[in-house]
């Protein structure tokens, strides 16, 4: 399946999905729906499905139980398969789960469908609905207009790695690894868990020095690729190690001069988990 995951928001809560590009249809993480219209958390709506599933399919009704799995980000950063579903199946889902939020839901399909239809003969309005997403976070005008162009250069390292032979999201994922670790100490995950985050984007969450750092470590790498043109994992991987050990001597440089670390546990948003529970304490509009 030729397809690219993302995140879905409804009424403010997370649906994993995933873009089949040859069928040109959307698939959704099933627990993340049962989940909505249940109104409970992750396992008990893993729970609920597994009993609504062998319910279905004593009934015979294979229309909605015989879902596909595919890998999908779970809360722990890694990927683990999960069952799926088309539209027509989620809306057959439905049938079966008394809840409030049917109806809300049902238009919710229709209007993912629709936006992503007009995203494939007009690609800036994807970019236009990340920019309000940022917004109603609380972003303000000049940091969505940085990250906008992050992200631009982020897709011309993906599509140099990809010229030289770096294929499987793992591997990209790798490979940013270690440019993280060259200039920070840490991977990823660790910086993640660093600034207490979860599932929230690592770089959304950086301070201007600490975006400054990732930025000189992956565009230096992008340059020393583009030019070396390193082949397969392990040459690119060294060249993302120069790129982080560039962004390293950087840091370093400030920091004498700062005379403290650049690297902050703070997020953008300011905020924090209490009990399971993300807790916003502040909006700092940064």
């Amino acid at each position: 399946m030729n397809s690219e995951n993302c995140i879905k928001l409804f009424e403010g809560k997370s649906v994993r999905t995933s873009w089949d590009n040859k069928l040109e249809k959307w698939y959704f993480s099933v627990v993340d729906i049962v989940s909505i219209l249940t109104n409970s958390d992750y396992q008990n709506a893993r729970n609920y499905w597994k009993i609504l599933k062998f319910r279905l399919k004593k009934e015979g009704n294979e229309s909605v139980t015989n879902c596909n799995q595919l890998k999908m980000k779970s809360t722990d950063g890694k990927y683990y398969k999960t069952d799926v579903a088309d539209t027509e199946q989620i809306l057959r889902l439905i049938q079966s789960i008394p809840s409030k939020k049917a109806e809300p839901f049902k238009l919710w399909l229709a209007k993912v469908g629709r936006e992503r239809i007009d995203e494939t003969f007009d690609p800036t309005l994807s970019v236009q609905r990340a920019i309000d997403l940022y917004r109603l976070k609380g972003y303000d005008e000049d940091w969505i207009s940085k990250r906008i162009k992050v992200l631009q250069e982020r897709k011309k390292l993906t599509d140099i790695w990809k010229e030289n032979g770096i294929e499987s999201n793992l591997e990209y994922a790798l490979l940013t690894n270690e440019i993280y670790k060259e200039w920070s100490g840490m991977t990823a995950k660790e910086y993640k868990e660093f600034k207490g985050l979860r599932k929230e984007n690592l770089r959304d969450n950086m301070t201007d020095l600490e975006v400054l750092l990732t930025d000189i470590g992956e565009v230096t790498t992008k340059e020393l690729a583009k030019k070396h043109k390193p082949q397969g994992f392990e040459q690119n991987k060294q060249v993302a190690k120069i790129g982080g050990e560039i962004a390293k001597s950087t840091r370093n440089n400030i920091e004498e001069k700062l005379g403290d670390t650049i690297i902050s546990k703070e997020n953008s948003l300011n905020y924090k988990y209490l009990e399971g529970s993300k807790i916003l304490k502040e909006n700092k509009n940064k």
